[in-house]
């Protein structure tokens, strides 16, 4: 099992769109996928279309990690149904471990390493998923670092913008700077550009500068800025089951970057077994 956290210091960079659009990705190839939504925001679990019916939010199942476990508290997307009648395919498995304001409770700097393993101990024994993406609130507080304790790898999210970018190389060093503290075996899963204007000549210089700072940690292809894509989430749809030919090429994207990260992943873990 994959567990990656999608992470990013600075807001409003489409954190949450990645993990949607990669989470839509992993729907579409049958891939039993499980989103854990630590930002107390919650927007993922709009975008996924969650309904509570009577489960515990994960600050509950942080709160009693043995009393509420996960594998009780899970919600299935509303996309796997909308999978089902579009593509005629059962046995899709999207699972969502629902988020809320309550989880910010843990989202302060001074968690203690025993809360800190909460997440993990949350996920302890739980099967049925090859992949795992944690959206991480966008601050380097309690949550996040949760949340890579609990991860094999961290995708960091960036726009191709002056502040961004400054984000990235900060997250950066903090990812080393937790593995030398807390998990050794952690590791960068890479970065997407995301929002690219292709006709902005400040995002192709970006782009440049991040190409030459991170090397073959920016992983191609690019994710472009998509004028509805606030109009998709809002209707709760996966961006692969939207019509148009827009969401046709950027669900195909998201279909070459799961591609690039569980390739990452699975060369990580060759790595790591030698």
């Amino acid at each position: 099992m994959q567990v990656v956290s999608i992470s990013s210091l600075k807001g409003g960079v489409g954190k949450t769109s990645v993990t949607t659009g990669l989470a839509s990705a992993a729907l579409a190839a049958g891939i039993p996928t499980l989103v854990v939504d630590l930002d107390p925001h919650a927007d993922a679990s709009t975008a996924l279309g969650v309904a509570a019916d009577g489960k515990a939010e994960i600050a509950r199942m942080l709160k009693s990690p043995r009393r509420t476990p996960l594998s009780d508290n899970v919600v299935s997307s509303s996309w796997v149904r909308r999978a089902a009648s579009l593509e005629g395919r059962g046995q899709r498995k999207l699972d969502v471990a629902f988020g809320g304001s309550l989880s910010s409770v843990y989202d302060r700097p001074d968690l203690g390493r025993r809360d800190l393993k909460r997440l993990s101990t949350v996920l302890e024994g739980v099967e049925g998923y090859d992949l795992v993406l944690i959206d991480c609130p966008p601050s380097l507080n309690g949550l996040t670092r949760m949340a890579w304790g609990a991860s094999n790898r961290v995708l960091l999210v960036a726009e191709p913008g002056l502040f961004s970018v400054a984000g990235t190389e900060r997250t950066m060093r903090a990812i080393q700077l937790f593995r030398q503290e807390s998990a050794t075996k952690l590791a960068p899963a890479g970065i997407i550009a995301n929002r690219v204007r292709q006709s902005s000549t400040e995002h192709a210089y970006r782009l440049e500068e991040m190409k030459q700072m991170f090397g073959p940690l920016l992983l191609t292809p690019n994710i472009p800025e998509l004028a509805n894509w606030q109009q998709i989430q809002g209707a709760a749809h996966a961006v692969h089951h939207w019509p148009g030919d827009a969401a046709r090429t950027t669900a195909a994207l998201y279909d070459e970057l799961l591609d690039a990260v569980m390739k990452q992943n699975r060369e990580f873990r060759s790595r790591s077994a030698r």
